[in-house]
């Protein structure tokens, strides 16, 4: 069974980052990156992201759009995609947002049974497979950094979908780890298109 295509979605400032110098949340994006956003998890069976990431921010991205939900619906599909959280942890506090928005959690890690508020557990070795195996075909990876990091590096991505924000942010706060070392392969641009705001709209393909 082929194993899922991985697309990356971020929006990231001029520089290549996702925060500011000092941290905490930069808020990049507008209602054209939203809608793009939204595309995108509707394009997606599931929505990776790193467990860091969603204690920060206490929730996951959901498809608001009446349209697009009323089109996985015809497809045969729920509403959103299931939320797959990478994570070692199995405590989690329940007063997160995460456990009140309506989809499936799905947790990625060590457990060998889903913690309360998750639906089910996946064991990380060949997560892949096990999850193209439940169905999952198409999954967005939603960062943070360290999931990012190490998906790009075991060449498990296979595109990207950047949303370049007119800002310049400076600071340590990429969407890549400044340690990681990749593979030289190359990537084959095959969307390009402004979003208002100045914002601009690039996907592209490995090959």
């Amino acid at each position: 069974m082929p194993a899922p295509k991985v697309r990356l979605v971020l929006a990231v400032s001029l520089d290549g980052r996702l925060a500011p110098a000092t941290g905490g949340a930069a808020q990049l994006g507008g209602s054209g990156d939203r809608r793009a956003l939204e595309e995108a998890l509707a394009w997606a069976d599931g929505a990776l992201v790193g467990g860091q990431t969603i204690r920060a921010h206490g929730c996951t991205c959901l498809i608001r759009d009446a349209d697009l939900l009323k089109r996985r619906q015809q497809e045969g599909r729920p509403p959103q995609p299931a939320a797959l959280v990478v994570s070692r942890q199995a405590d989690w506090d329940q007063d997160l947002h995460l456990f009140q928005q309506p989809l499936e959690r799905w947790l990625l890690g060590p457990h060998e049974a889903a913690p309360a508020g998750f639906d089910r557990a996946l064991r990380l070795t060949s997560w892949p497979q096990t999850l193209a195996a439940t169905g999952c075909a198409r999954l967005l990876l939603l960062g943070g950094a360290q999931l990012s990091s190490q998906l790009m590096a075991e060449a498990l991505v296979d595109e990207l979908q950047l949303t370049l924000v007119p800002q310049l942010l400076g600071g340590p706060h990429s969407w890549l780890r400044s340690d990681l070392a990749l593979e030289s392969y190359g990537w084959q641009l095959v969307e390009h298109h402004p979003l208002g705001g100045e914002e601009l709209l690039l996907r592209y393909r490995r090959t």
